[in-house]
């Protein structure tokens, strides 16, 4: 057999476009990269989460609520304390000044500055891998390959059992992440759409038939309910009809799955890991599940307390739990509400077990309300004994929290709004505790807590005032020094105001930026500047002087989230490494 040499090299200029191995290629170069920048993000939480391991909240509550069989729901320790150094370390405080500017945000924009960057990097790196080197006029595979490299990326920040909320520490739950999930899956749609488009236009140009082969039919299936996906989850519709999104994105995920395998082979691999992330939160959420007998205590018209029996430890102060209530029929809606108070170990609270509370608002609450008045009612008629209804519940969680920890702190601004109390009131009792009744053995540094509520009107006040009277009443004469500033935006029943030591009462609308300013303002700049304010808190709080840092908590709606987000974020860019650090932390009430 002759030999006719080596056979002639096709220039590359002359090369096909061969998409079933260029592509695959931009899959794993955008994986490499947003995986490398997500454990950049990993490193940079390492302190935040050795901290939290020594103080033990990085694990608190990963398996669940936890009931105390032996009986000593409550060890005291000595009250006395070692005297903590006033100053925080000057890198944390050049770094938390140095990250003031991401806290920014915009009136109708749910994203701060932070995040903002983090989702136009994301959009950048998904249309680069799209775009570069890449005929996506005659050829555009390569925008399919990339909504289907999406898919880990749209799941990882899904779950509400990640593992990416604990290798990022406490407070970084599904919560916080679920930003990117929203804008991935739009990520995914953007390709979707460039793939989808090009690929319509190619048929129409060549006259071929767009329905009718099994891989353009199933592609325009699989388009299609992703289109459902995305629209369903704006925020109007999202807000507005809940329970038909939440049913859209179940089903919608599952056929969007089944139709993208049928229009190409290539989408099984991509399909393992969102099962496997999804598994691991199934199974998570088995361990975390618990059935409790709980009690159902009406506070008006307005506001349900939840008092569930035989739960003593396994979570934090500002967690939530996704709550079923098994009442009149209604047994598969869950619903998240944040825990009232801490820990039996860890709270100022007489009542053991853990407090939930549900505010009167939608279908749900306000039947569940219906029903623990209607129960209260009848037992009162058959003069049986017992403050409320006796349900059922089933919790799931618990999840979230704050993510600083508010005694590394020497003074701290707790601003809620309506029900949103509910955080910062967990947050009071944790803090008082540590402080008092522990005897500061975290070495907990705060001297003084501003405790601001807004409300609607003065009837609101009856919702928590024995927990704040419990609380305040434990921190009279203590070291912790703590003043309660409620704000009544409306004149109704000004009668009902229940006496709560040292707090005051105004009818007026808190501005966040005033009161921050008046915690960080010496007293003698005070004098000067009083007359300016009716809500000057100086004169409630003693003195304590500069470099202890500034801790800032909110929860409420999103006006007053942001307004806490920009207070925080100014003072910490002109005063942050005077004051030691202004730490923030904000809890928004919406879906």
């Amino acid at each position: 057999m002759s030999n006719y040499g080596t056979p002639p090299s096709i220039p590359s200029s002359l090369q096909q476009y061969n998409s079933y191995v260029e592509d695959p290629k931009w899959q794993r170069k955008f994986s490499i990269v947003w995986a490398c920048i997500l454990g950049g993000a990993v490193l940079a939480s390492l302190p935040h989460v050795v901290r939290s391991a020594k103080n033990g909240r990085l694990l608190r509550g990963f398996f669940g609520v936890s009931e105390d069989v032996t009986g000593k729901h409550y060890t005291p320790v000595n009250s006395t304390h070692k005297e903590q150094t006033h100053r925080r370390g000057r890198i944390s405080a050049i770094v938390q000044t140095s990250l003031s500017i991401f806290r920014w945000s915009l009136p109708g924009v749910e994203m701060t500055f932070g995040q903002m960057i983090i989702i136009g990097a994301y959009l950048a790196l998904v249309l680069t891998c799209i775009i570069i080197r890449a005929p996506l006029i005659t050829n555009p595979n390569r925008a399919g390959f990339m909504a289907l490299a999406q898919f880990p990326v749209v799941f990882l920040f899904a779950t509400k059992n990640s593992i990416l909320s604990l290798l990022l520490g406490p407070g970084n739950g599904y919560e916080r992440l679920n930003y990117v999930h929203r804008w991935s899956g739009r990520g995914m749609f953007i390709a979707a759409t460039v793939h989808g488009a090009l690929w319509i236009r190619n048929h129409l140009v060549y006259n071929i038939a767009i329905i009718g082969q099994q891989k353009e039919t199933s592609g325009v299936a699989a388009f299609g309910v992703l289109c459902v996906l995305v629209l369903t989850s704006l925020r109007p519709i999202r807000r507005l009809f809940y329970q038909g999104f939440f049913v859209c994105h179940v089903l919608g995920y599952v056929a969007f799955f089944v139709t993208v395998c049928y229009h190409t082979t290539y989408a099984s691999p991509w399909i393992f890991p969102p099962l496997a992330l999804y598994g691991a939160d199934l199974l998570l959420r088995m361990f975390r599940y618990r059935i409790k007998d709980a009690t159902l205590v009406p506070v008006g018209g307005e506001m349900t307390l939840i008092h569930v029996h035989d739960c003593h430890d396994g979570w934090q102060a500002g967690q939530h739990m996704r709550l079923r209530v098994f009442f009149s029929g209604r047994v598969f809606e869950s619903h998240p509400l944040t825990i009232l108070n801490a820990h039996a170990s860890a709270s100022c609270l007489p009542a053991q077990g853990l407090t939930l509370a549900a505010r009167a608002t939608g279908d749900w609450t306000r039947a569940l309300n219906a029903y623990a008045r209607a129960e209260q009612e009848r037992l009162r008629g058959e003069k049986t004994a017992g403050p409320g209804a006796a349900v059922q519940v089933m919790l799931d969680g618990p999840y979230g929290g704050c993510s600083i920890d508010l005694g590394q702190y020497e003074s701290a601004l707790l601003v809620a709004g309506g029900s949103g109390v509910t955080f910062t009131l967990g947050l009071l009792d944790d803090l008082a505790a540590r402080c008092v009744k522990l005897g500061r053995a975290g070495g907990e540094k705060t001297r003084r807590v501003e405790f601001a509520w807004c409300i609607r009107s003065y009837s609101c006040i009856a919702w928590f005032a024995p927990m704040l009277t419990d609380i305040a009443t434990a921190l009279a004469g203590s070291s912790l020094d703590l003043h309660i500033s409620i704000f009544v935006t409306c004149l109704c029943k000004p009668e009902a105001v229940p006496p709560i030591p040292n707090s005051d009462v105004t009818i007026l609308r808190p501005s966040v930026n005033a009161l921050l300013h008046d915690m960080v303002t010496p007293p003698s700049l005070a004098s000067v500047e009083d007359d300016r304010s009716s809500q000057s808190s100086r004169a409630k709080l003693n003195w304590v002087g500069l470099g202890g840092g500034v801790a800032v908590c909110a929860a409420g709606p999103e006006t007053m989230t942001r307004e806490a987000q920009n207070a925080a974020a100014r003072l910490g860019m002109v005063r942050g490494v005077e004051l030691g650090g202004v730490g923030l932390h904000t809890e928004l009430f919406a879906i």
